[in-house]
């Protein structure tokens, strides 16, 4: 066998793999261009009004039903009577965008060390008032990029020990819209209770 066919052998080898890799690579490259893919949304819009009555029926709290932002939607509303802090809480939360999102806790008998959990690594950085409402700001001392959702919460002690939480990721100024919303629904469930 001479050497040149040995040669021509080892280069045909050569193309041969050099070939099958570009076939390998290009059928790789039809079958993800090609494959169907499930782009809808993983998060689904929960029957917030409903939960909020059902919950406020079985647990006899009063319950803030709020009404989101327009094209927001509701992906969470949950009622906890057994936390592992002992405070009874509501948390509902709201999608506005794929990178908005606001959520709010309404806690029953919080007590210091639970608004101190709530709060930890954040720092009271202002104040938003509403109606005679007084919401406290606080921001996380380490700056996150991106935003964490607990990174800007309000806080609103609206009577004796019970709290509204309201935090997420989003505008400044929806924000305000939610939190005058909750002001507004627990204005009015006062005076109900005053009438009463």
């Amino acid at each position: 066998m001479s050497d040149s066919a040995a040669r021509h052998r080892a280069r045909q080898t050569i193309v041969n793999l050099v070939l099958a890799l570009a076939a390998s690579v290009a059928l790789v490259v039809v079958i993800v261009i090609t494959l169907p893919r499930d782009e809808s949304n993983r998060i689904k819009p929960v029957a917030y009004d409903s939960i909020v009555a059902q919950a406020a029926s079985s647990s006899g709290l009063d319950l803030i039903k709020v009404k989101p932002l327009e094209n927001w939607w509701c992906n969470l509303a949950q009622l906890s009577l057994t936390s592992a802090d002992a405070v009874p809480n509501f948390k509902a939360g709201f999608v506005g965008s794929n990178t908005k999102y606001l959520g709010y806790t309404q806690a029953f008998g919080g007590n210091p060390t639970w608004l101190a959990f709530q709060l930890k690594e954040k720092t009271l950085t202002g104040t938003f008032e509403y109606s005679y409402y007084k919401w406290d700001i606080y921001q996380s001392v380490v700056k996150n990029d991106p935003a964490k959702t607990m990174d800007y919460i309000m806080v609103l002690n609206y009577k004796n020990d019970d709290y509204v939480l309201l935090y997420g990721v989003a505008d400044k100024t929806e924000y305000e819209a939610f939190a005058k919303e909750i002001s507004d629904r627990l204005k009015k469930a006062s005076s109900i209770d005053q009438t009463n």
